[in-house]
């Protein structure tokens, strides 16, 4: 008896390169208004002069971090846990309202990708010109085109690469500095690491980045329910599926044709970033870019037939509970109006705290080496440390004064600091003998900027030597 033959299981699906088809209409607009809106920002914040440094400069060698006229340090951490937090709240909300809003039009992923897709058309052709090339054997008219995409590509990362290092190094010094090869090394290092993730990342990954890599495609259905706005297809409407031919609008009802509005022309799936049939329900590798709608609505323009067999739609309204012009009023659900409520609090915390922040900290601490010293006339002397955080962009002097003993002198008694720096500096106290208790004290030193612009109060002890009878 033979030995049956070993059957062989694959695991995991080979990858299918997808070529999306361009599709022109009112979602794709407002994609490309967000592509120039997001690079314009992100390409040209990098070179905004402010005064003589970059309007926003994320410096880490000296550990601080200049966003136009705001300096923030290290003791400011707790404003980017405001925005981080800010950020998620954000992401709750939107999409608890219209689904993946930000995986659609915003996301990085997604504008690299419509930037490096726009290159490969412009240089390869359209959907079946793509097709044909990659399946034609390599000439050098296939060599010469490849070639000039992947230059186009590589000059684009790059150039993203150069931007990103430069919100942390100066851009005209770091540009300066490769243009002379001169970069250091690490600067090097995330420029060309940079440039090649977004190479790889939007030429060649695309679609399994949302797919398999980012997060969000995984728990964005936890932030749904029934009346949140996604890419829907109508099944009601376009069921059951057939080819129509234009002299089939003669018919009088759709009933009579006994055929829905889909034509089962695909489009809608080639037209889709990620490869999926939105006809086959909601599915988690949809990022709501609505490009199915766009490429759906021409058919139907062309067929005559009305638009919106595949729309921004809720699970309640395709499933007939609800009628389409109560979406809208819907939105102002419990879920919905708790995010806004916790984000407009957190917002406005965020915005109240950096509207009364202090341009100048102070932080005082003791000489351990000594608690107290008996000097000539039997003057008592205390030595502290305190360390000064001008975050103002001028620089600023200081008069020291302490209270909470008679007679109380700081020397020094003045101190300036510069322009967005930090200041560590040796002070002492002084007192006389006779008003200082054996034991400590409690005194308060006063710090007041010259100019009347802050006035800082730290508390701290003043000892006093046991005196034996």
């Amino acid at each position: 008896m033979e030995s049956p033959q070993p059957v062989v299981v694959n695991l995991y699906q080979a990858h299918k390169k997808l070529y999306p088809k361009t599709v022109h209409g009112q979602f794709a607009r407002w994609r490309w208004a967000l592509v120039w809106f997001t690079q314009l920002l992100y390409y040209g914040l990098a070179w905004l002069p402010w005064g003589d440094r970059p309007a926003v400069l994320f410096d880490l060698a000296s550990r601080k971090f200049y966003i136009f006229s705001l300096v923030l340090y290290p003791q400011d951490f707790i404003y980017l846990t405001g925005l981080l937090v800010i950020s998620a709240y954000s992401l709750f909300f939107f999409t608890a309202i219209a689904g993946r809003l930000w995986c659609g039009y915003a996301c990085p992923q997604t504008v690299y990708t419509e930037m490096f897709l726009w290159i490969e058309q412009k240089t390869e052709g359209d959907r079946s010109a793509r097709i044909r090339l990659d399946q034609s054997p390599w000439s050098l008219r296939k060599l010469r085109i490849k070639a000039s995409k992947h230059l186009l590509w590589l000059a684009l990362a790059l150039w993203t690469g150069i931007t990103f290092v430069g919100y942390f190094v100066p851009i005209r010094e770091l540009l300066h500095e490769l243009l002379s090869f001169e970069i250091g090394g690490w600067s090097a290092f995330w420029v060309f690491f940079y440039a090649f993730a977004t190479w790889g990342n939007a030429g060649f990954m695309r679609e399994q980045v949302c797919k398999y890599m980012c997060p969000y495609a995984r728990f964005q259905s936890v932030m749904f329910d029934k009346d949140t706005l996604v890419v829907t297809y109508d099944p009601v409407r376009g069921e059951p599926r057939g080819a129509r031919r234009k002299s089939d609008q003669a018919i009088a009802s759709q009933a009579a044709s006994k055929r829905g509005d889909c034509i089962d022309c695909g489009v809608c799936v080639h037209v889709c970033p990620t490869g999926i049939d939105i006809r086959k329900g909601m599915q988690y590798e949809c990022i709501g870019c609505a490009a199915c709608i766009d490429g759906c609505n021409e058919v139907m323009d062309k067929l005559s037939l009305p638009r919106g067999l595949i729309r921004y739609s809720t699970e309640n309204a395709i499933a007939g509970k609800i009628a389409e012009k109560d979406i809208l009023p819907r939105m102002f659900r419990p879920r919905i109006l708790i995010y806004a409520s916790i984000l407009f609090v957190i917002v406005g915390a965020l915005f109240t705290a950096l509207h009364l922040r202090t341009p100048f900290k102070a932080d005082i601490l003791r000489d351990r080496g000594s608690l107290a010293r008996e000097l000539g006339g039997g003057v008592i002397e205390n030595n502290y440390r305190l360390q000064m955080i001008n975050a103002a962009e001028q620089g600023v002097s200081y008069h020291l004064k302490a209270s909470g003993l008679p007679g109380l002198q700081v020397s020094p008694s003045e101190i300036r600091v510069d322009a967005a720096s930090t200041r560590l500096i040796a002070i002492a106290i002084q007192a006389p003998g006779e008003t200082v208790p054996a034991g400590s004290t409690k005194i308060v030193l006063e710090i007041e900027a010259l100019d009347g612009s802050a006035t800082v109060m730290e508390k701290t002890t003043f000892y006093g030597p046991r005196r034996t009878p």
